[in-house]
Formats: structure tokens, C-alpha cells, sequence
């Protein structure tokens, strides 16, 4: 076996371990809503005093699968770097939240400049897409708009929200805003129209009179013709 067979080996197997891993906590978090979870320990204590619930996170707070919402602080969610579809495992004992992440979902960065709305939002535009970022993320990195971002998004799915995962460079000389990316990304599509009606337009050109760089050297040269005009002469009177 080559080395990039092994490669590509080893790529399967990871994907497939976490296939099953995903299937695994989905299954375990549906028999924890049907049979309330009270035989295996992880719903609800035999004391009743503690609870356990899947869910995934939105980019703001966890919906359980029967739909239920919780709020998912934003510092949390900041600081694991929370993406879209990632599954978390809620404990809520004594009206106390405890959040692990126990899913996490393939994700990919991508390189973008920081902006903010009319409203005082900020987002992120990539590739002419703007991610809405969470105002804890903005705090701890202390963002401005202009500044070059690196963020983290789900790979198979489109988010509307990303996670910052750092910041390259402080304040571009000019910051992005929504409209204008999208009046960019208008201009790039019809930017080959321009280009073939500027092809078809005739070209043109008109003589231009040559003109010496240095005054003084027409004068002399004005004088020489005066000169070679009198000697014409001479010759001619005698």
C-alpha cells in the first residue's frame, strides 16, 4: 500500500468513526426522551435533582430535539468556538447549566474583514458572504471594523453565523459594509460585459504635432534659417 492510499485509509476511517460516534449520541439522546432516562442515570437522577439534554447549537443558543430552546452563553460559545449544528450536552442541576460540546461538526476557516451595521452589529464578509459574529467574540479580540479576521464555519452546510478563531490584522484602511459587498460582488458579474463592449469600441488615433522639449533650441534653429536665407541671397546678387 502507497502512502497516499494509507492516507486516504486513515481519512475514511476517521470519517467513519465519527459518523458512527454522531449516530451513537443521537441514538442515546432519543432514548433519553423516551424512557425519561431514569435507568441509565444521564436524564434525570434517581434524587430528581439533575437533568440531561441534547441539543444543537444554532449559533446562538441549543435546540433540543423535541425542539425545546436553551440559552447558550455567549462567553461559552466563544471561547469552545461554537459552529453551527455543533451537539451539546446540557446538564441542568439545582437551576444550574452546565454545557459540553459531545459533537462537533467538520468545520473550515476562512479569512475575512470585520464591519458593522447601521445597528451596531458586527459580521464578518468572506467572499462577499457576511457572518454574523457573537458580541462576546468582539469583546475577547477586541475587533473594530477594518480588521482582517480569521473565522471558523460548518463545512457541509451554509451558516449564517461563524465562530472568530483569530484576528491576522488590526484595521484595513477601509471597513466593509453589507451593501457595499454586495454592489462588489454585482460589479464582478458584469464586470465581462464591460470588458467586451470596451473590446468592441473602435480605436481611434490622432496625429500629434511633435514639439521640441527645449524652447532655446527652436530659437537657434529659427536663427540658423534666417542665416542660410541671407547667404541665398549673397549668392544670388552676384
Amino acid at each position: 500500500m502507497t502512502t497516499d492510499e494509507k492516507n486516504l485509509k486513515i481519512d475514511s476511517l476517521k470519517k467513519t468513526i465519527a459518523e458512527a460516534e454522531k449516530t451513537i449520541i443521537n441514538a442515546r439522546a432519543m432514548l433519553l426522551q423516551l424512557d425519561g432516562g431514569a435507568s441509565h442515570g444521564e436524564s434525570l437522577m434517581s434524587s430528581g435533582d439533575e437533568e440531561v439534554v441534547f441539543g444543537n447549537f444554532d449559533g446562538q443558543i441549543m435546540i433540543a430535539e423535541n425542539g425545546k430552546q436553551y440559552p447558550v452563553p455567549a462567553n461559552y460559545a466563544s471561547k469552545s468556538k461554537l459552529v453551527e449544528g455543533d451537539m451539546l450536552k446540557l446538564t441542568i442541576s439545582n437551576g444550574n447549566f452546565l454545557y459540553k460540546q459531545v459533537g462537533p461538526v467538520e468545520r473550515k476557516n476562512l479569512i475575512g474583514v470585520a464591519g458593522q451595521d447601521e445597528n451596531g452589529n458586527f459580521f464578518v464578509i468572506c467572499e462577499g458572504v457576511p457572518y454574523k459574529i457573537l458580541l462576546a467574540s468582539i469583546t475577547y479580540f477586541r475587533i473594530e471594523p477594518g480588521d482582517e479576521v480569521v473565522i471558523t464555519v460548518p463545512t457541509a452546510k451554509e451558516s449564517v453565523w461563524a465562530a472568530v478563531e483569530n484576528v491576522l490584522q488590526k484595521r484595513s484602511s477601509e471597513a466593509p459594509t453589507i451593501s457595499s459587498s454586495i454592489k462588489e460582488m454585482e460589479e464582478i458579474q458584469e464586470a465581462p460585459e464591460i470588458l467586451k463592449e470596451k473590446e468592441d469600441e473602435p480605436i481611434t488615433s490622432e496625429p500629434v504635432e511633435e514639439k521640441s522639449k527645449d524652447p532655446m533650441i527652436d530659437e537657434w534653429m529659427s536663427d540658423i534659417e534666417e542665416i542660410k536665407k541671407e547667404i541665398q541671397n549673397e549668392k544670388t546678387k552676384a
